[in-house]
């Protein structure tokens, strides 16, 4: 083992919290729940929906296991609501909902979207769930950003649903101009390289 190997061995957190922010119907309970499948004990975070705002309360799940040859680090994730800048009751009622379903779904988004925001608080770190398959360019995406950076907590951009044909991971990082991952929650595939990108930011 060389030296750098070895001061990483010694100096590597053996727990992380990591929470998984993003837009709402970024993925981000799909992500969660393939982290719990493959590295947890496999229970589900949540429900996944083509509604948005089907997350409206934060979740963590203990103790998943993400290794490599210096060991393992012991992860507990954090699945959060959409963070968006407004919830419209109006959208709802495209899904069937009725108004005053939709009304009271909306109460409860606002409720997740504050939720969210206050669990910045408990963080070592963050993963931003990105839709690749539509435009980056969304105030959503650049207030969650803001938030962690204004924080100082170390952050992994997925560029999620590369599964999809309109995906498009190059422009997501052009747009953020920073390193992202490629990764389709669904499918499982990008996993282990978001994985080592979570080692890397345990021996930070």
């Amino acid at each position: 083992m060389g030296i750098l190997a070895r001061i990483f061995a010694r100096s590597r957190r053996s727990q992380l919290t990591i929470g998984i922010l993003g837009a709402p119907n970024a993925g981000k309970t799909t992500l969660a729940n393939r982290i719990s499948s493959e590295c947890g004990n496999g229970t589900p975070l949540g429900e996944v929906s083509p509604v948005p705002h089907e997350t409206r309360e934060v979740v963590a799940l203990e103790h998943c296991t993400v290794s490599d040859q210096n060991g393992s680090l012991d992860l507990t994730v954090v699945d959060t609501p959409g963070i968006a800048t407004s919830v419209d009751y109006r959208e709802f009622l495209n899904h069937g909902l009725t108004k005053q379903e939709s009304i009271n779904r909306a109460k409860e988004a606002t409720r997740g979207v504050i939720k969210a925001i206050q669990s910045l608080d408990k963080l070592d770190a963050a993963i931003v769930v990105v839709d690749a398959a539509r435009a980056p360019f969304d105030q959503i995406n650049w207030t969650v950003l803001g938030n962690l950076e204004a924080r100082k907590i170390p952050l992994i951009v997925a560029a999620n649903k590369t599964d999809l044909p309109d995906a498009d991971p190059t422009l997501v990082q052009e747009t953020f101009q920073s390193e992202i991952i490629p990764i389709s929650a669904k499918e499982g595939t990008g996993m282990n390289e978001l994985y080592g990108s979570i080692l890397t930011v345990a021996n930070m």
